[in-house]
């Protein structure tokens, strides 16, 4: 019953484990904790405009994104930005050291600039410093120290009137048109600096590079380049909303303790050790030389699992374990159907031979259904959370998401190529000791 194919499955999750094991330990890939597990920083964000004016979602997304690039420049680990409802914004910073920075950052309104580069043309990303100065850091500064350089600012935000993809030739380009009192401003510049390069700035930070070809004493002017259609799009956002498109106050703000505190924290791990061990046992004690094979499954599958949630990363927070937790549970599943399909088999007078691959063949159709449908469900969790801004929802519907295609790979790969390693290795002995098959 032993085939070549299992051996290079054998290798195959032995690779795995190796690998898993490596980014669990590694100290650089930490498992990253929500805000109900370490505690934070929770700012609620709405549009300071009269309630009769209409918010668009696409002004409370473009927000949404601006804020989401100020937070992450803090560096704090896995910030939540998202929008609630038509015109709130929820801001969650787990482990935030300094809530007055973050409150600033966020309040802020970010600046885009045109500055003069001269013949230098500066990669995206890079920090610079420019003569329209208001005095604070910006968030890239913040990062890098003040050692960056310093370049004139010749248009900003505030002179823009539009800015759109245009599609034509063989990459899209961003066209963008300037309000009257600026178009001279611009026109006089770009006839004297052809050649040279004007860089656009969004809070001192690079966000391209294009090359002044041509004079533009219209008002109106393209950004060329190797753009795609998301690039091109995503510049035209940056060039439309490089300030906030709506005005924000903050409605709420509030230092967050760990719900659940370290103490509490350490217990639900004790607690899920015990039930872990406690199903290991069972298995073993009821199906025997199987059940120590889908035992050994099982380890993998939690080691699988965090190797996951720290190379993503995931965010672990309390919905979240609890979904890991319930896709253990049917991890085991998955094995109980699989060793009761042996089982029949075995009590109806079957052999060994044929008893495995046919346990596993009927096993698989309610093991995929079942999975499938789960799946099915975690999407509607996760729709159902991105639209109404639950991530507690969200959190849970992905780690079972992952569970669920883990546990699949678990049970369907890594016990059927075990068991074919070491029942089918041994089928004329156990023919004579079915007990050892829980049979």
């Amino acid at each position: 019953m032993m085939r070549r194919n299992d051996f290079i499955w054998l290798l195959v999750i032995i690779a795995l484990i190796v690998g898993a094991g490596w980014l669990v330990q590694d100290a650089g890939h930490p498992i990253r904790q929500g805000l109900d597990l370490q505690g934070g920083l929770q700012v609620l964000l709405t549009a300071d405009i009269p309630e009769d004016e209409t918010v668009t979602a696409e002004q409370m997304n473009t927000a949404r994104q601006i804020i989401d690039q100020r937070v992450n420049a803090l560096g704090v680990a896995e910030p939540l930005v998202q929008v609630e409802g038509e015109r709130r914004i929820l801001v969650e910073l787990p482990g935030i050291e300094n809530p007055d920075e973050a409150i600033n950052l966020i309040q802020q309104t970010a600046l885009l600039e045109f500055v003069d580069t001269g013949f230098e043309s500066l990669p995206g990303g890079m920090c610079i410093r420019t003569s329209l100065n208001d005095g604070q850091p910006s968030p890239c500064e913040t990062g890098v120290g003040t050692a960056v350089p310093t370049y004139d600012t010749i248009l900003t935000g505030a002179d823009l009137e539009d800015a759109r993809v245009e599609l034509g030739g063989m990459f899209p380009q961003v066209a963008f048109s300037l309000h009257p009192e600026a178009a001279d401003t611009f026109g006089e510049y770009t006839s004297q600096r052809q050649g040279e390069f004007l860089t656009i700035v969004l809070d001192k930070q690079v966000i391209s590079s294009p090359q002044i070809e041509t004079p533009i004493t219209s008002g109106k002017g393209s950004i060329s380049g190797q753009f795609d259609v998301d690039s091109a799009t995503a510049l035209a956002l940056q060039l439309r909303y490089g300030s906030l498109p709506v005005p924000l106050r903050i409605e709420t703000t509030r230092q967050v303790g760990a719900t659940l505190g370290q103490q509490s924290v350490d217990d639900s791990i004790r607690a899920g050790v015990i039930g872990v061990a406690m199903v290991l046992i069972f298995m073993l004690a009821y199906y025997r030389l199987p059940g120590l094979l889908a035992d050994v499954a099982l380890l993998i599958y939690i080691l699988l699992n965090f190797a996951v949630f720290q190379g993503l990363p995931v965010t672990l927070t309390l919905p979240a374990i609890t979904g890991f937790l319930l896709s253990t549970g049917m991890a085991v599943d998955a094995n109980v159907l699989i060793f009761e399909r042996m089982k029949e088999e075995l009590k109806a007078g079957g052999r060994v031979n044929d008893a495995v691959p046919t346990g596993f063949s009927r096993a698989w159709v309610s093991i995929r259904d079942s999975n499938i449908a789960t799946l099915v469900i975690c999407l509607i969790l996760w729709m159902f959370g991105a639209s109404f801004g639950a991530s507690a929802v969200q959190g849970f519907a992905l780690t079972l998401a992952i569970g669920v295609m883990i546990s699949m790979f678990t049970a369907v790969i890594i016990t059927r190529t075990l068991v074919y390693l070491v029942i089918g290795g041994a089928s004329g002995w156990l023919q004579k000791n079915k007990w050892l098959l829980g049979a």
